[in-house]
């Protein structure tokens, strides 16, 4: 049985991306932060991302950034009401490079080999949590982990908290009917001003 954890960047003012899908405000220079998220990806068996998100199969199949081993290399799936035409994004991107230096890096082909969800949600994620391995890590976009939240899917909360507020933005717990409580596990502030921040459902 697989836990589903949630990673995700995120403002002090709660947003986790501005309206537009900027997400340039999430990249610092902290090596210890950015070590962080490295170790947080490897530490899992499957990572889920909505249709949005998944256009990132058009970047990390060629990229050589630090955060590119785990992306490539771990299983992906990806929630998509398009079927496996979702898919054609990705295998696009394998065959031309998609900008990025046109070698493919080491399991940059798995995300033309992603497993597309397209049923009901907390249906589909049932599934995946059934199997054994190390936890899922949700990914994004704003949309598909508004349903998880909204669902209760998740079980555990990973908020990378960058001290910058954008005002107005993306929201992920905008969908909720009630407040929920959740329970702090851990808390890491880096030096550059990042704080790390673990919470499970109360």
């Amino acid at each position: 049985m697989r836990e589903l954890i949630l990673k995700m960047h995120i403002s002090v003012d709660g947003f986790v991306g501005t309206l537009d899908g900027g997400n340039e405000w999430m990249f610092g220079s902290d090596p210890e932060a950015i070590t962080g998220v490295v170790e947080t990806l490897w530490n899992a068996s499957l990572h889920i991302m909505g249709s949005r998100a998944f256009e990132m199969a058009a970047y990390w199949p060629t990229s050589t950034a630090v955060f590119a081993p785990p992306m490539n290399q771990i299983p992906k799936a990806v929630f998509s009401k398009q079927g496996p035409a979702i898919l054609k994004l990705a295998t696009a991107a394998a065959a031309h490079g998609a900008g990025q230096p046109a070698e493919m890096q080491p399991g940059g082909e798995s995300w033309a080999q992603a497993y597309v969800a397209s049923g009901d949600l907390a249906e589909e994620v049932a599934k995946l949590k059934a199997q054994e391995g190390k936890p899922i890590i949700a990914h994004g976009g704003a949309s598909f982990v508004r349903s998880l939240v909204a669902q209760g899917l998740i079980d555990q909360y990973n908020l990378m908290v960058h001290p910058v507020v954008l005002g107005q933005g993306l929201p992920i717990f905008s969908d909720l009917t009630a407040p929920r409580g959740l329970k702090l596990v851990s808390s890491k502030a880096f030096a550059g001003g990042s704080v790390a921040q673990v919470y499970r459902p109360a």
